[in-house]
């Protein structure tokens, strides 16, 4: 008589389990999942928050600072602008005018450019006590008006004359460096006023070899 419980017990159904499709698709995991997602998106949004604020936090010094120090070459660099200024007089002369009451105040103090590359080179590049971000900026305007000397140099090593071939190369090599400066001088001055750093082709690397 033992044997008939334990017939019984063998012929029952065995106990249904529940699919784990249903489980998945339970509402209280469901809100788990929905948290858990908003949590991380939430998370996310904090960090690009964060970022973008520090990319932001440039100290208005700092940025004054970089700004005026690419007034330096871009002044110097005027002088390879002398071909285009006698094609374009009325149209250079407009853009320029914004500039000129520092352009002239700036030749007016004698060795100016001396004076503005060694307050530049000592006052900021070399003083610890300016930021990295200043530093950079005064570095990569101190190493562009350098170069800007090189085509000096070779033009009174060759002395082409001014007409034939040679005054052609002039020409152009004048044309191309003063388009090359505005650009430079443009582009470093709007990212220097929004705290951003600007980095110049090739002058850029030479600048950041000294830190």
């Amino acid at each position: 008589m033992a044997a008939i419980p334990l017939l019984r017990l063998s012929l029952s159904p065995p106990p249904q389990r529940t699919p784990r499709s249903t489980l998945l698709n339970h509402p209280l995991k469901a809100n788990i999942v929905s948290l858990s997602l908003r949590s991380n998106s939430a998370a996310q949004q904090r960090r690009r928050t964060i970022i973008s604020a520090s990319q932001n936090t440039t100290p208005v010094t700092d940025r004054l600072i970089s700004a005026a120090a690419y007034f330096f070459p871009f002044f110097n660099g005027l002088q390879y602008g002398r071909f285009l200024f006698a094609q374009y007089p009325k149209t250079l002369g407009l853009v320029l005018e914004p500039f000129l009451p520092l352009l002239s105040v700036y030749r007016s103090i004698p060795y100016a450019s001396y004076l503005a590359f060694l307050v530049l080179y000592i006052g900021v590049v070399r003083n610890t006590n300016v930021s990295r971000y200043a530093r950079f900026n005064a570095m990569q305007a101190v190493v562009l008006d350098v170069l800007l000397v090189l085509p000096l140099l070779v033009q009174r090593i060759f002395n082409p004359g001014p007409h034939g071939i040679g005054g052609k190369i002039v020409m152009m090599s004048h044309n191309a460096i003063f388009v090359f400066v505005v650009v430079c001088f443009v582009y470093s001055l709007v990212f220097s006023i929004l705290g951003r750093t600007p980095k110049l082709p090739l002058v850029g690397d030479a600048a950041g070899r000294q830190f």
